[in-house]
């Protein structure tokens, strides 16, 4: 669910403004470019405060544009992410002159949309997730193959979902693949995943992972990270194909390495040394941006990932509890590529 990583988490009521205090300014996609000249382009530094009411921050589309002023900074995309010791977090994204960008599909045009009783569902469980993040309940149980909130509210609606993805399938994925309009595709997804027969959705998920729309994006790789998390509990005949989460790792959208490095976490587990291996030929870099990332629970996937490529065993990234201590792990994964 996107609420529970932009700045709309923080904001109990969207049009009451509210001061979000700023922990973290971290940054990704860096090659050319220095990280000094990018945070002396931003408005923005840690200890400041961001106001947010609705809509998003000015402060964030403000950035964007005196990044663009940095020499050799073609995109640039900044985020307000939930959270560090209850502060914000701003990502700052960088495309740098030279560098490929991703491509993605193009937006379909189809009247299609979503009946009324999903999407009702759909607002309802943004309300009530949001409402249980605010008194610190967010856990969730994944054990089923879709996520099920440990919030009563929010499971209740969840579990319409399930029945949602058995009456609905076909429209569903019509919706998915044909609709113009972006939130419906993005809520498609998230229905689509609670369908009983994971092995009948994989090609649809896979398929948005190249929607154009980011919203899209996350909830079909949320999908996929999930199944490749529980392989046990969850009767899986085909294997969910990974090229499509390597290449995001190298995306722009913070929430597209975000969901990207979790589902590789996964996939990565059985430390499958074909996989391992391309990802250590293709998505080196990225990885490592992301281990560095100040907030760990954010940079924890990555730093898995990087665990694998490097041979260290499976405790090394439970054990790297200090800034010196994950550097290690980075670093034997650049060892070996060298």
């Amino acid at each position: 669910m996107k609420l529970l990583l932009v700045w709309l988490l923080f904001v109990a009521a969207p049009a009451v403004e509210q001061q979000i205090p700023i922990g973290i300014v971290d940054f990704y996609g860096l090659g050319r470019v220095s990280e000094a000249d990018l945070r002396r382009a931003l408005t923005i530094k840690e200890g400041d405060t961001i106001s947010v009411a609705s809509g998003r921050p000015a402060a964030l589309g403000e950035s964007e544009k005196r990044l663009l002023t940095v020499p050799g900074v073609v995109r640039a995309q900044v985020s307000l992410v939930c959270c560090d010791e209850g502060r914000g977090i701003v990502y700052v994204g960088i495309e740098e002159k030279g560098r490929p960008a991703l491509r993605f599909l193009p937006a379909p045009s189809g009247s299609v949309r979503l009946p009324a009783d999903i999407v009702k569902a759909g607002a309802a469980l943004e309300k009530a997730f949001m409402g249980a993040v605010e008194r610190g309940d967010s856990a969730e149980d994944d054990s089923q193959g879709h996520a099920f909130y440990h919030d009563p509210a929010s499971r209740a609606i969840q579990e319409q979902f399930v029945f949602f993805a058995a009456r609905d399938q076909s429209r569903l994925r019509r919706v998915l693949h044909e609709s113009s309009d972006g939130d419906h595709r993005a809520l498609a997804a998230e229905v689509l995943a609670y369908a009983a027969n994971k092995d009948d959705i994989i090609d649809d998920l896979v398929t948005a992972m190249r929607d154009p729309y980011s919203d899209v994006r996350n909830n079909a790789m949320r999908a996929l990270g999930i199944l490749a998390r529980v392989p046990v509990t969850v009767r899986l005949t085909r294997k969910i194909p990974y090229d499509g989460f390597i290449a995001l790792l190298g995306s722009l959208v913070w929430t597209d390495r975000n969901k990207a490095s979790l589902a590789l976490s996964g996939l990565t587990a059985e430390r499958p040394s074909v996989l391992l291996e391309q990802i250590w030929r293709e998505a080196l870099r990225p990885l490592v941006d992301m281990a560095r990332w100040k907030s760990l629970g954010h940079a924890t996937p990555a730093l898995e990932i990087l665990m694998r490529i490097a041979a260290l065993p499976d405790d090394s990234v439970a054990k790297a509890t200090t800034p010196a201590a994950r550097e290690e792990i980075i670093q034997a994964a650049l060892g070996r590529r060298q």
